[in-house]
């Protein structure tokens, strides 16, 4: 691409990657949605010498674009951000062609590309329509606030259920696991990880803390677990529920919002203004109504694209 000064990225990009990304966010949303540290976690997850790509236009960082795989599964995530449009284009081009190519030296006869797009972003939702993308679901993003002058009380504990809480050993490491595993099997974009690779997918992230994790059971049985992090804490000073599952064992006996008023009370405890999550609109589990019935509100909408991209295998 003539004119332009295209390299790979490094660590060491992020501060000018996370401004190219706060100005899309804040013509898109009005203010910024990622932070440094969100930039620095996805840095720190791709295979920077093959799977991103920065575009320089001077010392102007003008595009940034990546694809990354899921595990071993055909499901490539990618993301292009871009000031000027030949430059969106060109890195379109690249993470697609990336995509197929991770799927095809996995084994796999496509790839299940998606992208996450803002639903006031008219722009980027045009270019992935353009490439052969569709809308295949959404993700709320829900907010409850806590009054700062109110302590929030946690819930009762039903007769024959325990919450374990606190800093966990390896067994409860491994309980909190399997029911991730079972109870997020048929949602969208889930790929099965084992023990070791949930674990260092959870530890990658500098907002992870395993003193958050909470586990339901039921007379004894493992029933449900909540996983809450401080991704959000430096920018809204909110809790952030980054995982709840219940297995379907369990499901309908209100182990669910349990575990949230847990989470929401040692929220307040912490002095955080609220708890945020992110649910999908289509899960197979009424959970949007869950989240609504615990005095959640939806502040934020992202559309999940995707298309299924041959890789000439068979």
């Amino acid at each position: 691409m003539n004119g332009y000064d295209i390299r790979r990225p490094t660590e060491a990009d992020a501060a000018a990657i996370h401004e190219l990304v706060a100005e899309h966010d804040t013509r898109i949303l009005g203010k910024p949605d990622a932070t440094l540290e969100d930039v620095a976690e996805i840095l720190g997850e791709l295979e920077l010498a093959t799977d991103g790509w920065l575009v320089y236009d001077g010392e102007r960082l003008v595009g940034w674009g990546w694809a990354s795989p899921k595990g071993t599964s055909d499901n490539v995530d990618i993301d292009v951000q871009a000031r000027v449009a030949d430059v969106g284009d060109w890195l379109w081009e690249r993470v697609l062609e990336r995509a197929v190519e991770i799927a095809r030296d996995l084994g796999h006869a496509q790839a299940r590309v998606d992208i996450g797009v803002y639903r006031e972003d008219a722009a980027l939702r045009a270019a992935a329509k353009e490439r052969g993308l569709a809308a295949a679901t959404s993700f709320h993003r829900m907010r409850i606030d806590h009054a700062m002058d109110a302590e929030v009380a946690g819930p009762g504990i039903p007769s024959g259920v325990t919450v374990e809480r606190g800093d966990p050993d390896q067994e409860r490491l491994r309980t909190a696991h399997r029911i991730q595993q079972e109870g997020f099997a048929r949602h969208f974009g889930f790929v099965p990880r084992t023990f070791d690779e949930w674990i260092s997918d959870m530890e990658a992230s500098s907002a992870n803390d395993w003193s958050q994790l909470l586990v339901a059971r039921v007379d004894g049985e493992p029933a449900a677990m909540l996983l809450g992090t401080n991704h959000f804490v430096s920018d809204e000073d909110c809790g952030y529920v980054r995982t709840l599952a219940v297995l379907p064992a369990f499901r309908s006996r209100g182990l669910g919002r349990l575990l949230l008023r847990e989470a929401f009370a040692a929220d307040a405890r912490r002095g955080r203004a609220g708890t945020i999550l992110h649910v999908d609109s289509n899960n197979v589990t009424p959970a949007l109504d869950l989240y609504l019935s615990v005095g959640m509100r939806p502040v934020l909408a992202i559309d999940a694209w995707r298309a299924d991209l041959p890789t000439g295998l068979r």
